[in-house]
């Protein structure tokens, strides 16, 4: 398929159709576009409770049939590294997300929740007991500029976890995927990217363990696949996505041999049959913003044989492109989505977009930043 301007597509009969707004099957889930809000870590569940602003914040970005992944949420206790970030592990926050989702399936929507361990990328003061972090590895993270460009995150070195020890961490995201399902959510997504613990396990440049799950690339995959059949198991595999960034080096978490990381795992989720694949593009290396690659998704997107999510840097114009190339199935935007509430009514008229306030991402504010961005009709 030929794009046009703006990877806009004329068919037979002369009507333009623009790529990602096509219709698209998502195992048992009819989309109406391919538009998908990526998961954004927002900093308002005060306690590591969910609250009810956040019900407006995502049924404002609710479409009928488009797909909403939630923020990152934490499984367990040990799992958190950020101030007032969400958790799915107890009864008051399993309660408090009900009336979110179902804000969000009122308005016809599909909703994911990401599920979440940061492992080292926390301190002492996020831990029960002021424990250490927990992590494949002891080896601490240096101090690092928040996102916010601001803040100064301190890390507390990292205790590795011993070998039977990661039974109970596996169960946990089972715990918590069971937990999403009584939430009402449709499915999970695994996060499986950015430096958090999953890929302190997957990447070599931070596992250094001698047991089964560190060393080789099949040792070092084990705990995210693991982790992946537990879930499946709980929840159905047809409920399960999972998020990668292979090629990132988010928290210190580089990998020496990025795309064979990639091809690996594509291969083995294969082997689980689970929903859908949600990768990072490589030149979003680091959290500073898109850079230059060489590397590309697409030996990845051809080698899993689910749907396949990018995300990374995208406007309309390569996510239209993305699309009508076969490059992906569905294209998540974050930040723009996060600025335009009505990103996809936006993209279809390719109206102007609303530009993001960085400096309002992580404040506690329940409306600035966050329920206050302005829809198309409102700023006309």
């Amino acid at each position: 398929m030929e794009g046009g301007v703006d990877g806009e597509n004329t068919s037979s009969n002369g009507v333009s159709t623009i790529p990602l707004f096509t219709p698209y099957k998502m195992g048992n889930f009819n989309l109406s576009h391919r538009i998908v809000l990526a998961p954004l870590t927002r900093q308002r569940s005060f306690g590591n409770v969910p609250q009810p602003h956040a019900s407006l914040y995502y049924s404002q970005r609710t479409s009928k049939g488009g797909l909403l992944i939630a923020e990152a949420t934490g499984v367990s206790d040990t799992a958190q590294g950020y101030p007032d970030t969400p958790g799915i592990w107890t009864r008051a926050q399993v309660e408090a997300w009900k009336p979110i989702v179902e804000a969000v399936h009122a308005k016809g929507g599909i909703f994911f929740c990401q599920i979440w361990h940061v492992g080292r990328v926390s301190n002492s003061g996020f831990q029960p007991n002021e424990q250490a972090p927990i992590s494949s590895t002891d080896k601490p993270l240096r101090p690092q500029l928040r996102a916010n460009g601001i803040d100064v995150a301190q890390f507390t070195p990292p205790r590795r976890l011993r070998t039977d020890e990661i039974p109970k961490i596996i169960n946990d995201f089972r715990l918590a995927a069971r937990n999403a399902m009584e939430a009402g959510f449709d499915g999970v997504e695994i996060h499986g990217a950015h430096g958090y613990l999953i890929e302190q396990f997957m990447k070599d440049q931070v596992n250094d363990r001698t047991d089964q799950y560190g060393g080789s690339l099949e040792n070092r995959c084990r705990f995210v696949l693991e982790i992946v059949e537990a879930v499946s198991n709980e929840i159905g595999a047809d409920r399960v996505g999972i998020r990668l960034s292979p090629f990132a080096d988010y928290c210190e978490a580089p990998d020496s041999n990025p795309k064979s990381l990639g091809l690996y795992m594509a291969e083995a989720l294969n082997q689980y049959g689970i929903l859908y694949c949600h990768m990072v593009e490589p030149r979003m290396k680091n959290i500073g913003g898109k850079v230059e690659s060489p590397d590309s998704l697409l030996p990845i997107r051809k080698a899993f044989k689910g749907t396949f999510i990018v995300a990374g840097g995208y406007d309309r114009e390569d996510g239209n492109k993305a699309v009508a190339e076969n490059h992906a199935d569905l294209v998540a935007y974050g930040r723009s989505f996060l600025a335009n509430p009505d990103l996809p009514q936006r993209f279809k008229l390719n109206a102007p977009l609303n530009k993001y306030d960085r400096e309002t991402f992580y404040t506690k504010d329940p409306i600035i930043g966050y329920t206050d961005y302005p829809f198309l009709e409102s700023t006309a």
